[in-house]
């Protein structure tokens, strides 16, 4: 049987090892390169999949569990509602039994992050969540005030087992509560505290407030119905929705954010499938007489064309499955040092557990393969193409690639991306702006050849023979030359794009925090947690202190607009309607409305993007139970509040709420004020002031500077590796190309040229090449970046920025792979001459 395998697939096998396997291990190099490429595509990828599925996995696990065997959820105000609406709904006709419940965002005494308070009446719940308190929770422990039950995880994060005391930050009071028990439900990892709604409403000033109720029907009832018939009874702001939806919703708000972590992901995947057609291509170049070769032997185009793709395709599974590994070990640890929201801040008070997604590797597996396939298409199809007779001709590979010269599929596809820039989103997603970045790439790297032989035509004759001699090779194979730049320029203009985005973001956010913190100090109250403010006395008292020559007040509150959407910060400050400019980073023309008009109010670019809001349109905002109508005087621009935001002169706000406490305070100091001085004299004025952050602008600069390095900590990541390979890939590509002209070099050496000439028309070419690449790849990457600003993020995220350009930082990179790209053809050269000369051209005869 083994004999019969050998007569049958032995030669196959030979031929295949010859062709295919045996140059490989003269090409370690070049093969690790591409290895490596495709096994980082994958792996950042996967990381970022199974980070991204573990939490939102987690965080609809833990609205799930809070709503227990519940049909329907009704959510208001993040403030609350008033608790009798409760009873209404607990009476409606179809309720089984309903569950109010009261959630607030507090501090643990010593934390820097918020624990996520849940309050119930236990009796009710326990009909709907039965999970919700531990079977063994002894009733009257719940039911004390003083007593709290902790989820697992937040009990590990706090260091507390059942018996010890937690300190809370309730407004600028200590509150310390007894850990009555760990509620063990399941494999929950969110930090969650339980307590008794009415203690709850004791502590936190939230008397006669609740802020969700939770139904389930009866059997038999009709749930669409009920629900069209329970919206009627529900007060303006209050929504009501099915759990399933209310998951949805808390999903949807990162969802931009990890869309595009995706898709960087796989354009560093893309960039490792050019690097395997970059290496392909030179291989199937150096290997161009053995391939000719075999076709005389016997072997056909279609055998030939398919040994080099699966040659692609081993490289893409070796790959793929290294990239597989390395994936759930990244995971791993951006969990632990960056977090399940990957910088974001979607997820905090969430720890998720990673598990094996089989669905996700399989899907990353075949893109890993795929990518190397694709790769290895082109450069097999040109192998499949040549006539074998004059392949075996010396000089024949600079014939190599002529096909890829036509400039009509570049034009085209750079015409489809124009196109396809000027769409708008699709589900809410920049889909057609991806597509257009994508055709952008593909149609430049179609028109390198000749973009390469454009630029090379025109240079002057140089005066030195070596330089002379590099001009004329890169100008007798322009294609070959090329295609080891197709993962450069990919690299390039995925490093320049983002740094120029990045770049102007950062820009535009500095001149924003100029613009909305022009006091020296600033007060806020709602860091403990959204449970105090400061009293129309306290208010008084800091704008009498000494040192205080101006003092402006804030306050905020969440509404609800849409239940399929976050809640909407509405501010009340002071303001001069006449000239709003003055105080908010207008980006629109400022409307003042007429005489009998409804009252301005200014939409932020993402409330105004989200919700449809224009200047001079009339809309309604549910306040305080009801709805009133506002006129849109303008939109500005705020960076901040990711859900948008909604602003009103606070008397207006004090009016319409009857709420005259303040969250904020922006303090101007007189000449002479020293503010240390005076942030100590507020702390005196104000009792609980330890629980009062006070900072002077500088500082709060400095602290939203570093929020912001950290939200792109991950994005800096992802182009930095795939520009490091594309990097590694350009030496190893111009390597090849050096390796594989000994015999040139040979017969140059016999001509008289010396090595250092020879050195210095390599350094020549590699420069040459290197400026080509990087002038393709910056021309696209600011193209790029172009989209990315005004179409990507405006789509994604709904806010805009300003264009600005790193010069200094890109001129350092310009540096950088200019001085790599000369290095590498010179020590290559080094390489390849370092046989005798006779050696080397004895291999023509």
């Amino acid at each position: 049987m083994i004999a019969a395998f050998q007569r049958r697939f032995g030669p196959a096998l030979q031929t295949a090892f010859a062709i295919v396997i045996a140059p490989w291990q003269s090409q370690k190099g070049r093969l690790l390169v591409a290895l490596v490429a495709i096994a980082t595509g994958v792996a950042l990828g996967y990381a970022v999949q199974l980070v991204n599925r573990a939490a939102v996995g987690e965080l609809a696990q833990a609205i799930r569990f809070l709503a227990g065997e519940a049909d329907l959820v009704v959510r208001g105000p993040r403030g609350g509602m008033d608790e009798s609406l409760f009873p209404r709904l607990a009476r409606m006709p179809g309720v089984a039994v309903a569950s109010a419940m009261l959630e607030r965002e507090v501090r643990p005494s010593g934390q820097t992050e918020r624990l996520r308070v849940v309050a119930v009446d236990v009796f009710q719940a326990a009909r709907i969540q039965p999970l919700l308190f531990p079977e063994t929770a002894d009733t009257m422990d719940v039911l004390r005030e003083d007593t709290v039950f902790l989820s697992r995880a937040a009990a590990e994060w706090l260091g507390l087992r059942a018996g010890d005391s937690l300190a809370l930050e309730a407004g600028r009071r200590d509150l310390r509560l007894r850990v009555a028990g760990i509620a063990d439900a399941g494999d929950l990892r969110q930090r969650i505290a339980l307590i008794d709604i009415a203690a709850a409403q004791k502590h936190f000033d939230a008397i006669g407030l609740i802020t969700r109720v939770d139904i389930r029907l009866q059997p038999g009832a009709d749930a669409a119905r009920f629900l069209e018939a329970l919206q009627r009874e529900l007060p303006p702001g209050v929504y009501a929705e099915s759990p399933d939806a209310a998951v949805r919703g808390a999903a949807d708000p990162s969802r931009a954010y990890r869309v595009n972590l995706n898709v960087l992901a796989l354009f560093a995947l893309f960039t490792g499938g050019l690097l395997v057609f970059s290496t392909q291509a030179l291989s199937v170049t150096r290997r161009r007489s053995q391939l000719a070769l075999a076709r005389v032997l016997g072997l056909s185009r279609r055998g030939l064309v398919r040994l080099i793709v699966a040659e692609g395709a081993a490289i893409g599974a070796a790959g793929a499955l290294a990239g597989l590994a390395a994936g759930y070990l990244l995971a791993k640890a951006l969990l632990v040092f960056v977090g399940a929201d990957l910088g974001a801040g979607h997820f905090r008070g969430l720890e998720a557990a990673l598990a094996p997604e089989p669905l996700a590797m399989v899907a990353y597996f075949s893109l890993g393969v795929a990518a190397a396939v694709l790769g290895s298409l082109i450069p097999a199809l040109e192998a499949g193409r040549m006539q074998p007779a004059q392949a075996l001709k010396p000089g024949d590979e600079q014939r190599v690639f002529e096909r890829l010269r036509p400039a009509w599929p570049g034009l085209l596809l750079i015409a489809a991306g124009l196109a396809l820039s000027q769409l708008g989103p699709v589900a809410g997603l920049p889909l057609p702006g991806y597509a257009a970045i994508a055709m952008l790439l593909f149609g430049t790297l179609a028109l390198l050849p000749r973009f390469a032989a454009f630029a090379l035509d025109r240079l002057p004759v140089p005066a030195s023979s070596a330089l002379q001699l590099a001009l004329a090779q890169l100008r007798g194979a322009p294609g070959q030359a090329t295609v080891s730049l197709a993962a450069v320029v990919a690299a390039v203009s995925l490093m320049v794009s983002m740094a120029i985005m990045v770049t102007s973001f950062r820009a535009s956010l500095e001149t924003w925090l100029d613009r909305v913190l022009p006091a020296e100090l600033y007060l806020r109250t709602s860091a403990a947690g959204d449970t105090h403010g400061l009293s129309p006395d306290e208010q008084s008292r800091i704008a009498a202190l000494p040192g205080v020559r101006r003092v402006e007040f804030l306050r905020s509150q969440q509404l609800l607009l849409d239940p399929q959407r976050p809640h909407v910060s509405l501010i009340g400050r002071e303001l001069d309607p006449q000239q709003p400019h003055r105080d908010l980073p207008l980006v629109s023309e400022s409307i003042l409305p007429a005489h009998g008009k409804p009252p301005p109010i200014w939409a932020s670019e993402i409330a105004a993007a989200i919700y449809g809001f224009d200047p001079g349109a009339e809309i309604e905002v549910p306040i305080a139970g009801r709805d009133v109508r506002f006129t849109v005087a303008g939109i500005w621009r705020d960076y901040a509040r990711q859900n948008g935001a909604l602003l009103i002169d606070r008397s207006l706000y004090v009016a319409l709420t009857g709420d005259d406490n303040a969250s904020d305070a922006g303090l101007w100091l007189a000449p002479g004020t020293d503010p240390g001085t005076l942030a100590a004299a507020l702390r005196d004025a104000l009792p609980g002031a330890q629980r009062i952050e006070i900072a002077q602008t500088a500082e709060i600069r400095r602290l939203s500077l570093g929020m912001f390095d950290r939200t792109f900590a991950v994005t800096y990541a992802l182009e930095g590796v795939a520009l490091l390979i594309a990097l590694f890939g350009l030496s190893a590509s111009i390597g090849g190309l050096v390796l594989a002209r000994r015999r040139e070099f040979g017969v140059l050496r016999h001509l008289g040229m010396t090595r250092k000439q020879i050195g210095a028309m390599l350094v020549a070419e590699g420069a040459l090449l290197s400026g080509i690449g990087l002038a393709a790849g910056i021309a696209l990457g600011w193209i790029v970046s172009l989209i990315l600003i005004h179409v990507v993020n405006p789509q994604s995220f709904h806010w805009s920025m300003e264009l600005h350009v790193p010069w200094l930082a890109l001129g350092v990179f310009v540096a950088a792979v200019f001085a790599l790209s000369t290095l590498t053809a010179l020590v290559s050269g080094r390489q390849a001459m370092s046989a005798e000369a006779v050696r080397a051209v004895r291999e023509d005869w």
